[in-house]
Parts: C-alpha cells; sequence; structure tokens
C-alpha cells in the first residue's frame, strides 16, 4: 500500500496515521515522521515556504517511495509533503513505513527523509521582520545522505 501526496493545506498527522495504520493492519510496526515549522521562543521566523517544481515533485517523490519499498519489505508507505505558506507549528512532511519488522520500518522511514530533506524537488525560505530569505540543506543534510549511497 503506498499513499504519496503533497498537500497545498495544512494536513493532521494524527488523522494519517490513524487511516494509515488501518491500512497496515498486517505490520509489525510503523515507523512514523512529522516534521513541523519550527516554533521557537525568540525566534524571527514569522513563516517558512515551500515552493516546488510540479512536473517533476510527485513523480520523484513517488519514484523515491518505490525505492524504499524495493530494498526493505514494507507492507505500507505514507509521505505526505506540503507545499505553499506555512506558519509555525504546522506539519510540513509526514512519512510513515510499516512493515512485518521494526528495523525494515526505521531504515525506510530515514532513507525517505534523508532525500527529502536533502535532494528533493523543494525550495525553501523563510520570512522574518527583515523579508524573506532561502535557506539550503546544511552540511549535516548532505553527509545524512551519503550514507546511503552504498545501500542504494
Amino acid at each position: 500500500m503506498r499513499d504519496v501526496r503533497l498537500a497545498l493545506t495544512s494536513f493532521d498527522p494524527q488523522d494519517e496515521m490513524r487511516v494509515f495504520s488501518d491500512r497496515c493492519g498486517d505490520a509489525g510496526g510503523i515507523v512514523s515522521f512529522t516534521g513541523l515549522v519550527r516554533e521557537e521562543a525568540g525566534s524571527e521566523v514569522e513563516a517558512l515556504e515551500l515552493r516546488h517544481f510540479e512536473p517533476l515533485t510527485l513523480p520523484g517523490m513517488t519514484d523515491l517511495a518505490a525505492r524504499a519499498e524495493a530494498h526493505w519489505p514494507l507492507t505500507g508507505t505514507l509521505v505526505i509533503h506540503r507545499v505553499g505558506v506555512m506558519e509555525p507549528g504546522e506539519p510540513i512532511v509526514l512519512v510513515a513505513c510499516a512493515a512485518r519488522h521494526r528495523r525494515d520500518a526505521f531504515e525506510a522511514a530515514d532513507f525517505l527523509m534523508d532525500h527529502l530533506k536533502s535532494r528533493a524537488w523543494f525550495w525553501k525560505r523563510e520570512k522574518t521582520a527583515n523579508g524573506w530569505r532561502w535557506i539550503e540543506p546544511r552540511e549535516a543534510d548532505h553527509s545524512d545522505l551519503e550514507r546511503w549511497s552504498a545501500v542504494l
């Protein structure tokens, strides 16, 4: 069971996980990760915007999920990624992997997030009192991605 979507408006990760869990009743375990717009005290960030290249984004996300499913024996994969303007506290991404064994679910979810964070079809910028500024992936994001080169 694969469910890969772009979300143009906010979504409820708990509701999404309830539906996903019901669909993957034969799984031995489900691992999920929800990324949120940071809501830090004293932060200057007022909003986050994710732009994307529409002809490649959803097909690329779907291909990424298929790569994970080809490598790990998953019984279900869920990838939801927001685009547009979001406020602090809102969900950006939800990745969930279901498998008979926990290690497969953990590794597949980690693989998906590392690729979505560093090598995806999204451009990110944040708004502060001084206006908008583009955000580049951090060196740690690239390092996280490199560890998968031997695997896939």
